[in-house]
């Protein structure tokens, strides 16, 4: 009977942990990207596109207007220069509403005078003011208009023509010849909607003429002569 005798490899630990070794992947190292590399275009686009986005923002976020406003109490018939107004930055609420004033960037009319006073730091309202050969007897002439015979457009600083009928319910003849203006080239000064409590009867509109004294007295005359008197309004440009 023979003894079985074990002999141990004395390599085969060196043998199995040279496997071991050989098994781990060798380490990546971390290259610098060339400029051809599509990565490196990439971050300059994404970069280049946010400063302009908020450059875009920061110019959109001061949504005020510069406008002309009067440095000092000026009543009717007063003469204006640059000299009189300052600029005030405003922010309007609605778009139309700028259409009232003047912008800094807009070319003032030459030799141009107040037809209604205006008071210090006001802005100034194109309804205000008128040429400078305008009458200085300039009043202001409040006139009750169905909401209907109003053009919608029509607000602080348009010109109007009134035109005034009789009531054809009630057989009354024209108060002028027909289509002539009982008011000519008006100046509108205010125009607050029918809703704007402004102290017109429901489904009208008051507007706030600046129309020469004279004027004033014949319309007057006219719209006595009717018992129900029918204005309409046509604006001009």
């Amino acid at each position: 009977m023979s003894l079985g005798v074990r002999y141990d490899d004395p390599d085969a630990g060196n043998r199995a942990g040279a496997r071991a070794v050989s098994a781990v992947p060798p380490a990546a190292r971390a290259t610098t990207p060339g400029w051809r590399d599509p990565r490196l275009w990439v971050g300059l686009l994404i970069v280049a596109a946010s400063v302009v986005a908020g450059s875009r923002l920061l110019a959109a976020a001061d949504d005020t207007v510069a406008v002309w406003a009067v440095a000092a109490d000026a009543g009717p018939g007063a003469a204006l220069t640059e000299g009189d107004l300052v600029v005030h930055r405003v922010r309007f609420a609605e778009s139309d509403d700028l259409a009232g004033y003047y912008r800094v960037d807009d070319t003032l009319p030459g030799e141009l005078r107040l037809v209604r006073g205006v008071g210090a730091g006001e802005l100034l309202p194109r309804g205000a003011v008128g040429a400078a050969d305008q009458p200085t007897d300039t009043v202001e002439l409040p006139v009750a208009v169905e909401s209907d015979q109003v053009p919608p457009a029509v607000q602080a600083g348009s010109v109007v023509d009134v035109y005034l009928v009789g009531d054809p319910a009630r057989g009354e003849a024209a108060a002028v010849e027909p289509g002539t203006p009982v008011l000519q080239e008006a100046t509108v000064v205010d125009a607050p909607t029918s809703d704007g409590g402004f102290g017109g009867a429901a489904g009208q509109r008051q507007l706030v003429l600046a129309v020469p004294q004279d004027d004033a007295a014949a319309y007057f005359a006219a719209v006595a002569a009717f018992e129900s008197p029918l204005l309409t309004v046509v604006r001009r440009g």
